[in-house]
Order: C-alpha cells, then structure tokens, then sequence
C-alpha cells in the first residue's frame, strides 16, 4: 500500500485515519475476491520489467492489476469472473465499449485482406471526407497515437511560422510530448518533476501559463516568438478544468493577432459530441488531434490543418532540404487503421450514440452531486458531455494549479478499490467516468449507489 502522510489530519475533508483504514479493509475484500488472479499476477508478470508491460499498470490503487478476461459493451470481466461496470472505458480508448460491433465487423473484414503494407485501401476514401464532416478542417493525416499526432502538428507550426517556441497551460495533457512537459511551481516555469532521463530544459522552447487566465496568454503572446498554442479544450487529465465564458474566443483572438498557431487536442473532450467540443462550441483551431476512440479501440490517431496551414506547408515544403521529415512511424495509415476508423466515423460516432450518452452522463452528475450534498462533503462534479468526475475539493476549478492542489491521491484512491469491490470500475489517478453507447440506466444507478455508499462510510 502507498504510505500515508500523517502531517495533516484530513484529506478532502475525511480524516486521513479513516481513509486509511477503508484502504485496507477493502484491499482484503479485493484479494479475497480474485485468489486467480493474485496467483498469477500478484507477484508480477513473468519477463516483465515490474511485473507489467506498461509501467502505469502499477499505478492503479488496487493492490495488484485486475487481470482481465474479457470485456464488452461497457462491462469487464477478470478471470476470477468478477464482473465490472467499467466507467474507464481504457481511458477513453474504449470511449464508445468494448468492441463495438461495427468495429469487430471492420477488424474481421480487413483480417483476411492484409494488415499493413503502406499503401491506402478503399476505406482511405471515405475517411477523408468523413474527418472533414465530423471536425471541419480540409486536410487530414493519419498517426498511431494522439502523442504522435501531437508532435508531428507541432513541427508542422514550427514549420510554417519559422519560430521554434510553443505554449501550454499548466496541467496540460498531450500525451508523453516532450516540450509539453512543463508546468509552473511557485509561478515559475520547471521541467515537470518525474521525466526520466531528460536532459534539456524545456522551459527554454516552451512557454506555460495557466489556464482561463488571460492576461497571462496575452503577456506570453507579445512577443510573437510563439509557434503555437496547443490546449485541450478542457483540462482533463488531474481534476477536470472548465474554460471561463468566452475564453476561447478570446484565445483565438489573441493568437490570430499575434501570428500564433491554435492546435485543439480533443483526445479526451471528444466526449462532447460527435464532433468533438470543437464543433459543438464553434472552435476554429489552425490544428486539430484526436487519438484513442477514433477507432473504436485499435490504435489510431488523425491530425487536420486549416487551408491557410496547408497551403503555408506545401510551400514550405517546395523550399526545404530533402529528407526525412521527422514525422512517420512505418505502421501509420494502415489498412486495419482506415477499415476500424471508417466503421467508427459511420457507425458509432452518432448524433444518436451521443444523445444517450449525454442523457445518462447528466443522470451521473446529478446522481453523484446529490450523494455529495446528502453527505455534505466539500466536493463537486464536473463534466464535459459524457465525461464526469468527481472531485474532492470545492469547485469549480479555474486553472491547473487549482486542479493539482485538488487532487487527493489517498482518498481518491480508497474510493477507487471500494467501488470495484461493489463492480464499478472507474479511470485510475483520477477520478474520471465515461458513459458509452452501451452503457445502461441500470450501470449508472449502480455507480450513484456505489458512490453513496462508499461516502456514508467515510463519514460515518
């Protein structure tokens, strides 16, 4: 179990005793439940460096990973078979359930016809269209992951501007995006602690301010040094951020004026609709990535640019040395990316696949902002479409320092093993839920009763 720090009597307003021990008491409910699973990967995965294929595997609060046998629609089912409500969904990878039908139908179609060979397939030609549709920028490339996607779009601005520095907002996510690894201590910019084998300092290329605080954006832009803006729409990965009114417009206004890229990264906010938080909001990004969901759950990611970005690339192209771009992997723009990616963008991503999220994402809000007002804990929900979460702080947040000063990792994760132990599973190191199309009235009333439950403990 992770150590506690006792130099405080409360976290989240529950006493840190407390947590403790609701921590341990359901990390022996939780073993007890899966003694297959405790055989075979309690002491780690053999040939695995820590025991997992992924490092973050370790980084769930369980006392060791759920070993999963199986999983559909918005359900999984470990090997012991203990069944999950799953509200992680792969963190949005799985944003639309697991194996979406017409997404198995793609997978197995493209099976028996090549999996790779870097050339496009007739899916290619209705997924270009199909991304202008969804997201309305004209031109479209294909990555493996959003991190990827990210990085190539940053070159591209660097590219087309001339100017080599970036800016982000504190408590940003784009993945594992070197020059995004930034954030602000005591107002001042840092490398962001935990960068194994970093080398450079970031924050010589990489401006960082914080989210919602205008004056901040328009000092950082005056110098027009900057390359590009790259945001969320929405900050997402700590404790969820919502923009002040009116400040993406004024976002874009401000990088208009100063010769600044906008780059949308709606890895997480596609939660929104079906055209992500940038169609429904009317956002107008020079740059725009999605990765996860885009299909539904093979690794796959799109990048798009305005007219005027592609019109400036292709110039910039006529002009420079030939060679390798630095942007690429072999595996990018396969057949199996353009079958899945198509059955997504056709059949899953729906007006109507979203109106039941939407519909059952407020259900989650209201249900879970109802236990917290019963119990009157000083927390709150947020949401962005069909992504809700619960925070253990007052809300709402303004900014990515309020988001870390907010999270609350011993309680959050108490919470986290409770509520699988009564089948409800939701996101690690944060405390994000997503609905999919598959999920029923009948998952959510469990999560809210769950929720309630786990609370009437924690302050009784």
């Amino acid at each position: 179990m992770h150590s506690i720090d006792h130099s405080r009597t409360s976290i989240g307003g529950i006493s840190r005793g407390r947590v403790a021990r609701l921590r341990e008491t359901e990390a022996v409910v939780f073993r007890k439940a899966r003694p297959r699973s405790a055989a075979k990967i309690g002491n780690g995965l053999p040939g695995f460096f820590g025991g997992v294929p992924m490092h973050w595997m370790n980084d769930w609060p369980t006392p060791f990973p759920i070993l999963v046998d199986s999983a559909k629609g918005a359900t999984i089912t470990d090997i012991d078979g203990n069944r999950l409500d799953d509200f992680c969904l792969g963190d949005t990878g799985s944003m639309f359930g697991h194996s979406p039908p017409p997404v198995v139908r793609a997978i197995r179609r493209q099976a028996g016809r090549g999996l790779t060979y870097m050339l496009p397939s007739e899916d290619a030609l209705a997924i270009g269209p199909l991304l202008q549709q969804h997201f309305g920028l004209p031109f479209w490339q294909i990555a493996t992951t959003a991190t990827d996607a990210n990085r190539f779009a940053l070159r591209v601005a660097r590219a087309v501007t001339g100017r080599e520095k970036i800016l982000v907002f504190n408590g940003c996510y784009h993945g594992s995006v070197d020059e995004t690894m930034v954030r602000l201590v005591d107002g001042r910019p840092v490398n962001r602690p935990g960068l194994a084998g970093e080398f450079r300092d970031l924050t010589q290329k990489t401006g960082v301010v914080e989210f919602n605080d205008l004056p901040a954006l328009e000092a950082a832009l005056r110098g027009k040094d900057i390359a590009c803006v790259i945001t969320e729409p929405v900050l997402t990965n700590s404790c969820m951020v919502l923009p002040d009114p009116g400040f993406h417009d004024v976002l874009r206004k401000l990088t208009r004026a100063a010769g600044t890229l906008l780059l949308i990264d709606e890895t997480h906010t596609i939660s929104t609709g079906a055209g992500g938080y940038t169609r429904t909001y009317g956002l107008e990004p020079d740059l725009f990535v999605l990765g996860k969901p885009i299909a539904g759950g093979v690794p796959a990611s799109v990048w798009g640019m305005s007219d005027d970005v592609a019109t400036r690339y292709a110039a910039y192209n006529l002009t420079k040395e030939p060679g390798y771009s630095g942007m690429g992997t072999t595996l990018s723009g396969n057949p199996l990316q353009f079958a899945t990616m198509r059955a997504t963008l056709e059949e899953v991503m729906t007006d109507e696949n979203y109106l039941h999220m939407g519909r059952l994402a407020l259900r989650l809000h209201a249900g879970l902002t109802g236990v917290i007002d019963r119990y009157r804990l000083p927390w709150h929900v947020a949401r962005v479409g069909a992504r809700v979460e619960f925070i253990c702080a007052p809300g709402p947040l303004r900014n990515g320092g309020d988001a870390e000063a907010a999270h609350a990792p011993e309680l959050e994760a108490a919470i986290h093993v409770a509520l699988v132990n009564q089948g409800v599973l939701i996101a690690p190191f944060h405390n994000m839920m997503l609905i999919s199309p598959a999920t029923t009235a009948a998952q959510v009333n469990r999560l809210i009763t769950a929720f309630g439950a786990v609370a009437a403990r924690l302050v009784a």
